[in-house]
């Protein structure tokens, strides 16, 4: 224990040697010039609260730092008391990089730090403590951050207010068009006017105006409102990446980590301890551990191997998926008895059981970028599949009455009576509110049924023991970093932008989530886990890239929905040809060949063919209009992209100037011979 209570305790030299070795940044001076953009000065003067606004309780102040050296050590800021020189967080750097990379065996077996004794339960646990003067009174803390009247969210979270403010206005703009569309009216007062081709090879004919509910139901998500939506939601996601830019540049230089990456960080205590020879860095000129390609690259191609060997697992998942919706609409229409839906209850569980069935566990690192993208890679088919398959590949390649294509020989599955887009958007929700839902009740409840570990080493006869800190910190969870939280908020972030098009209220349920997790993660982190090392980091590395390809994979993916999966186009199309939106439900219907038909009934299907099954021209007008949509939608959209990014620089002119500032002082005060000045 350190002076200041539960902190680590080392020798000033060690400190110093450490400190020097690992690059760390000591203050100084204070920085007295607040950060401010003009839309905060806007909105000051209109008196228009910033709802956009990150209040910090008790901000601690910005320092202007360099790196420490130990012969310039009168020059910093706070020099004169060693006990409080070394924040408890520099203490607990410097004491972690001794710990982790002593070796306490052979080196050609690893056995390396004390991460590795942890691992090897020659140790129980390791881990810094709770500082005791904020140790009892942080949950009190949390627990007003939980309240209800404070609006306290994160810059992703207040970023989706506008979001689903937007998405819920579109989501209104259908309600009034389940009233008042006339082709939805068109359907419903159709009576027996359409009969309908058998949507298997055992069900029977079925009337177009028994959909009625469902097909105004799908106009919640599929109307001219989504296309604005789409095109507002991918110029969102670009603007919402170039201002995060922004912030984490203000962040990153708060916390001393501009340089981090380029110049300051360090190869890991265990690459340093295994590595079998040493290069010298290019930038520092000093000499660092170094694993040559060749042992590197079997590691990478055993990692990628098992990726793909899971993401084939996940895909044949999928076609099972296919496969078992296809074979059990057969067994449901062999049922005389109609007074429920059971099409409809189906579909409910094929969606449920894709998300259960492809929820998996994943390997934890917090040190590989590449391990990363593996996993990500890995989420994203795994997660992502079954929409993609309704969205572009469902109802493709059915075929017609009298020429259906199969699989297996199992008939394509062919989209809902009401279309796949409404199929699409009942997918999303269940997948995504599904595991956002569990997932938030797993972060409260289970924290609360694992016993607590202390128990196994501390016998105490008392019913209230009085445990030291070591032992009270020691009952909590450890906590494995922020891995999950990342990877959570990315695949959301994937849901409300891929396939907003489908389904407005994404946004909203996002933004509700979002509302929720960050206060079950404040109980979380703040009361239930132990205190984890800290790691510094420049910025969210290759996270950020990946939310850049979600970014331009969202325009693509929401061009093709609205081209090719929306009833957007045609229903534009026909009413430009026709001036009017009368007879629509019969001009998306085609006639079923006469070697197809029963006796003298006709029936008809989805399709713009003639009555021997070939396009009409009206298809191939359509197709060349759903292409020419894809291709400006994309490149206007891109476009406008590409002007935000140019507009907003991704640094603060105020940063920047503070960057030259901190460079100055820095070289000015480890100048030789140089007086140390009062530089303001």
């Amino acid at each position: 224990n350190g002076p200041r209570g539960p902190e680590p305790l080392a020798p000033w030299n060690v400190l110093c040697y450490y400190a020097e070795e690992i690059s760390l940044r000591v203050p100084l001076q204070v920085v007295t010039t607040p950060i401010s953009n003009w839309s905060e000065k806007i909105l000051e003067k209109l008196h228009i609260p910033n709802i956009m606004a990150q209040d910090v309780p008790n901000l601690p102040p910005d320092y202007y730092t360099c790196q420490f050296h130990t012969n310039k050590l009168e020059r910093f800021l706070g020099h004169e008391n060693k006990d409080t020189f070394f924040k408890t967080t520099q203490r607990h750097q410097i004491l972690y990089e001794i710990l982790a990379r002593t070796p306490y065996g052979s080196l050609k077996r690893g056995e390396v730090g004390i991460g590795r004794l942890v691992s090897e339960h020659v140790l129980t646990a390791a881990f810094p403590l709770h500082e005791i003067n904020k140790y009892s009174n942080r949950c009190v803390a949390v627990t007003s951050f939980l309240s209800l009247s404070l609006m306290s969210v994160g810059f992703y979270t207040g970023w989706l207010l506008p979001a689903a403010v937007v998405g819920f206005i579109i989501f209104l703009f259908g309600i009034w068009l389940m009233v008042t569309d006339v082709a939805a009216e068109e359907l419903c007062s159709s009576g027996n006017a359409f009969v309908m081709c058998p949507l298997c090879n055992i069900c029977s004919y079925w009337n177009l105006s028994s959909i009625c509910y469902t097909y105004k139901a799908g106009l919640l998500f599929d109307n001219g409102g989504t296309v604005f939506f789409s095109i507002f939601m991918s110029l969102w996601a670009v603007t919402f990446l170039e201002y995060w830019k922004r912030t984490s540049s203000i962040l990153s230089h708060r916390w001393d980590c501009s340089e981090f990456e380029e110049i300051e960080e360090r190869p890991r205590p265990e690459f340093t301890a295994l590595a079998p020879m040493t290069v010298r860095n290019p930038v520092t000129g000093a000499e660092e551990p170094y694993f040559p390609e060749t042992q590197r690259l079997s590691r990478t191609i055993t990692g990628n191997m098992v990726i793909i060997l899971m993401i084939a697992i996940v895909l044949i998942f999928l076609i099972a998926i296919i496969l078992y919706r296809t074979i059990l609409s057969i067994i449901i229409y062999r049922s005389q008895n109609r007074a429920f839906s059971p099409l409809y209850l189906f579909k409910q569980q094929q969606s449920i059981l894709h998300f259960l069935l492809l929820e998996m566990h994943r390997t934890q690192t917090k040190y590989e970028n590449a391990f990363i993208l593996k996993v990500f890679i890995f989420q994203f088919v795994n997660f992502y599949s079954s929409p993609v398959y309704i969205a572009f590949f469902k109802g493709r390649f059915v075929g017609y009455p009298g020429n259906y294509n199969t699989l297996l020989g199992i008939r394509n599955e062919d989209c809902g009576a009401s279309g796949c887009l409404i199929e699409l958007a009942q997918e999303l929700l269940v997948i995504m509110v599904g595991k956002q839902v569990i997932s938030n009740i797993q972060e409260f409840v289970l924290p609360k049924l694992k016993p607590a570990p202390s128990q196994e080493l501390i016998d105490e006869p008392d019913g209230q023991p009085d445990l030291s800190p070591w032992e009270a910190n020691y009952q909590l969870l450890v906590c494995e970093g922020l891995f999950d939280e990342y990877l959570e908020m990315v695949l959301q972030f994937g849901f409300i932008t891929i396939f907003v098009a489908a389904c407005p209220l994404a946004p909203f349920f996002a933004l509700i989530n979002n509302w929720v997790e960050v206060r079950l993660d404040a109980q979380k982190f703040v009361c239930e886990y132990r205190r984890p090392v800290v790691e510094r980091a420049q910025d969210i590395g290759i996270w950020l890239t990946i939310l850049k390809f979600i970014s331009y994979l969202a325009v693509i993916s929401n061009a093709f929905l609205i081209s090719f999966t929306s009833d957007f186009l045609p229903r534009l199309y026909y009413r430009y040809t026709t001036g009017s939106m009368r007879g629509y439900i019969n001009f998306t219907l085609s006639v079923a060949p006469a070697n197809f038909t029963q006796s003298y009934m006709t029936c008809r299907y989805r399709g713009l063919r003639d009555d021997k099954g070939q396009p009409t021209q009206d298809y191939y007008h359509l197709l060349a209009i759903r292409l020419s949509f894809v291709i400006i939608f994309e490149h206007v959209v891109l476009l406008i992209g590409r002007i935000i990014d140019w507009m907003v620089p991704d640094i603060p002119e105020e940063v920047e100037i503070k960057i030259k500032r901190e460079h100055y002082m820095a070289k000015e005060a480890l100048a030789e011979n140089q007086v140390r000045q009062n530089i303001l």
